[in-house]
């Protein structure tokens, strides 16, 4: 076995530890009845993502041994060691997921398959072990059957799942961890937004840059989103509710808070368009909701689709020509959020997104969340739980 001094880069690591935990090795240790917590009449009344169940998963990793057999033990707090490498050097990954309880009572996931695989990808750019993402899933599975109580059932609501991965290794040297923990817990959530759905409003300033190619930008770590904060205060202070992050010299639209950027306008050939940046550079992050609003219209087949460059010049060019007739973002957490203006060098662009009463952004939440509250099939995209 390599000694504790030898580091690994992350692309030797993921292959020496090619093993994985097994879901059919999950033990089980249930909460007490009287330490279990009163559920919420209606998570919409909660914060987003303060309310937790009562259990939570585990899994440990080290270098010297691999992978320990994975756990569902009651919800309680992490004893880490002051050098933990993730407190020191953000060698911390999470997912964002959901499992919703449809109209039938029946609790479904939406393309999971898809949020297992962008971890493994992210526990590679991040230098922590890799593992099966199938078995991952399995442990989900019986994890939300333990908490299934956990799973809300009033309209809009859902609970919310964050798998997260991180180093734990107590020494302070910048290197790859030689332990770690991949823990999973849930809570039951209402819209991200509130109850109503409210156009949003973004704050575009080109002084500050999310991601730069060859960073880590199109991954899901945790380091991505501490420094865009103290931005988000600077949005709010102008009235907005997210930063609109731009990229380059010529302005490009990259990502909406943590949401991906859409926008329907009328091109310059006179074709309708749905218009989101592509991912080739690096600095997106590929989004299931993304990817399933790129396969829902295509299939519409009733616009041109794109994966192109879109800059902040087209985008006041279009508004002022009135051409542009839509822009939402996309993502788990809100599903499609409709954007009803932009913040740009001080001057505010008001984007007619919510005046059609046919606009794609309502088309596409509704059918999406038909989707996912099992009101319609489509392509296999929800799993059965229970």
């Amino acid at each position: 076995m390599f000694p504790r001094s030898l580091r690994l880069s992350h692309r030797f690591l993921s292959t020496v530890n090619s093993s994985t935990f097994k879901a059919d090795n999950l033990r089980v240790t249930l909460c007490s009845p009287e330490k279990r917590k009163p559920k919420p009449d209606d998570p919409n009344t909660h914060k987003f993502g303060t309310l937790f169940t009562d259990h939570l998963l585990s899994i440990r990793w080290t270098l010297e041994k691999g992978w320990d057999d994975p756990e569902i033990i009651p919800f309680q707090n992490f004893s880490l060691h002051p050098a933990t490498k993730t407190l020191h050097y953000s060698q911390n990954l999470f997912e964002g997921l959901k499992c919703y309880r449809g109209d039938d009572g029946k609790i479904r996931l939406f393309r999971p398959e898809k949020n297992m695989e962008r971890m493994v990808t992210s526990a590679k750019r991040a230098s922590l072990a890799t593992f099966n993402p199938d078995e991952l899933l399995k442990c989900l599975k019986k994890f939300i059957m333990v908490d299934a109580d956990w799973v809300p059932s009033l309209p809009n609501t859902s609970l919310y799942i964050r798998p997260t991965f991180m180093g734990i290794e107590p020494t302070l040297g910048v290197n790859s961890a030689d332990e770690a923990l991949l823990f999973v817990i849930f809570s039951p959530v209402g819209a991200y937004f509130g109850t109503k759905i409210v156009p949003v409003s973004l704050l575009a300033d080109p002084a500050w840059v999310r991601a730069w190619p060859g960073g880590a930008g199109s991954n899901k770590l945790a380091s991505n989103y501490g420094p865009t904060l103290s931005i988000q205060k600077n949005a709010v202070n102008k009235g907005c509710h997210q930063v609109l992050w731009l990229f380059g010299d010529d302005e490009q639209l990259t990502e909406a808070g943590a949401m991906n950027i859409f926008a329907f306008l009328i091109n310059d050939k006179g074709e309708k368009e749905l218009i989101t940046p592509p991912l080739e550079q690096g600095v997106i992050l590929p989004g299931i909701t993304r990817d399933s609003i790129l396969t829902i219209t295509r299939d519409w087949n009733q616009f041109k689709v794109t994966e192109r460059k879109i800059t902040m010049d087209e985008v006041i060019k279009t508004l002022e020509q009135g051409r542009l007739l839509e822009m939402f973002g996309a993502g788990t957490a809100a599903v499609v959020s409709p954007i009803s203006r932009i913040n740009y060098q001080d001057k505010d662009y008001l984007i007619p997104t919510m005046e059609s009463k046919d606009a794609i952004a309502q088309k596409l939440l509704k059918t999406i969340m038909d989707i996912q509250y099992g009101r319609i099939e489509y392509k296999n995209w929800t799993q059965i739980v229970c």
